[in-house]
């Protein structure tokens, strides 16, 4: 697994920019970085940010 940022700011900061350079939906993003899905959509929810399908972008 990539390292990813403890700090979930952080974290929705680095996620939002990879969906918008590199990927084009979530499910591949989560394939090429080796992350849960489900645990990455956990951990932004903490801070009230839900990931908009059509936008591919959390917020």
């Amino acid at each position: 697994m990539n390292e990813l940022p403890e700090d979930v700011m952080m974290l929705f900061s680095m996620i939002n920019m990879k969906l918008r350079d590199e990927f084009a939906s979530l499910d591949e993003l989560c394939k090429a970085m080796q992350v849960d899905r489900q645990w990455l959509e956990d951990k932004l929810k903490t801070a009230g940010f839900e990931y908009n399908e059509q936008q591919n972008k959390f917020w």
